[in-house]
């Protein structure tokens, strides 16, 4: 299956950056009970009006990935969030992945919910505005985890849903993420980022899905959060990037890189460094490298804010100090 205009689209959502603003209702209370505020729809939507609506925004950010509460909110204006960054320029895209649940009797092994009626939500989002989508998988590295089923079971469920997004007329996000929490070591994290993406990529391909209407959000390469040893920058560079080399399809036009509980300067100095590397060798490594961050472009201005009106103009400031940097990164420089 292959769409010139998917192909076209996908390459200018990572022509920047993009801002995953897509936060559960679950996570999002999590962020906001660190400031000590509360999570309601009229709050969420206070928060997530400070970036969308942040002066600039458009020079950094090609993407915001959207939850379904926030794609039918609006400004203080009236005008739907969706339509405020079309306004600018700035693709809208919608998380289509519900709540991960655990397999019984594998472990830590886990399954994303929200196949069932895919196609139908698909649609709607396209109607509100959303020209791409975002599924995330985990896996979480344990004694017996992930576990070859737990895998398969993944990779299979992001194929299917590349597939239907794209039948959709809407560009997937491909979101397998091996998680940083655990006390696994460097080698452990390349090694099971390598299997994962080995059969992710066997799968789309099984599924046909077209490589060139698609974008890849994985996880860098990094110890667990708690291993005593932590890499530098460069280490975790070149170990991502033969990873990538070994695993993603040369015809993808764009890799995303999830900030997965790094600090903002921890996600941005590596991937400045990963695209240092890339510079030196565009041939071996044909992909936009640039960021899909959560935490890593949000977190700064969420302290800054702490839900207080009069703390938005800092906030807006904080957050495209942030959003330069990461623009920056993602050419290397």
């Amino acid at each position: 299956m292959a769409n010139n205009n998917l192909q076209d689209i996908a390459k200018k959502i990572v022509s920047k950056t993009i801002l995953a603003a897509d936060e559960s209702t679950n996570t999002i209370k999590k962020r906001f009970d660190t400031i000590g505020v509360e999570s309601n729809p009229e709050n969420n939507r206070i928060y997530r009006q400070i970036f969308f609506t942040t002066p600039g925004i458009e020079k950094f950010v090609s993407g915001v990935i959207l939850y379904d509460e926030t794609v039918y909110q609006k400004n203080n204006d009236e005008t739907p969030f969706p339509q405020i960054l079309i306004n600018k320029g700035v693709f809208p895209g919608i998380k289509v992945d519900r709540k991960t649940i655990e397999i019984p009797g594998f472990e830590k092994d886990t399954f994303t919910q929200g196949l069932d009626d895919l196609g139908d939500r698909l649609l709607e989002y396209k109607k509100q505005g959303c020209v791409f989508s975002k599924w995330r998988a985990v896996f979480t590295i344990n004694t017996n985890s992930p576990s070859s089923l737990s895998i398969e079971r993944n990779a299979s469920d992001l194929a299917l849903y590349a597939l239907l997004s794209q039948e959709s007329g809407i560009v997937p996000i491909v979101e397998p993420e091996v998680m940083m929490d655990g006390k696994h070591t460097f080698e452990k994290d390349k090694e099971i980022t390598e299997k994962v993406l080995t059969v992710v990529f066997e799968q789309l391909t099984k599924y046909r899905v077209d490589m060139k209407s698609m974008i890849l959000k994985p996880n860098m390469v990094t110890s667990g959060k708690d291993c005593d040893k932590q890499e530098s920058s460069d280490e975790i560079a070149q170990a991502t990037l033969e990873v990538l080399e070994k695993t993603v399809n040369k015809d993808v036009p764009g890799i995303v890189f999830l900030s997965g509980g790094q600090t903002p300067n921890q996600a941005t100095e590596n991937l400045d460094e990963i695209n240092k590397i890339k510079n030196k060798n565009p041939e071996k490594y044909p992909w936009r490298l640039t960021a899909s961050f959560g935490r890593a472009l949000q977190g700064e201005t969420l302290e800054a804010w702490k839900g207080k009106e009069e703390n938005i103009k800092k906030a807006q400031e904080v957050f495209i100090t942030r959003a330069e940097k990461v623009y920056k990164a993602s050419h290397g420089e």
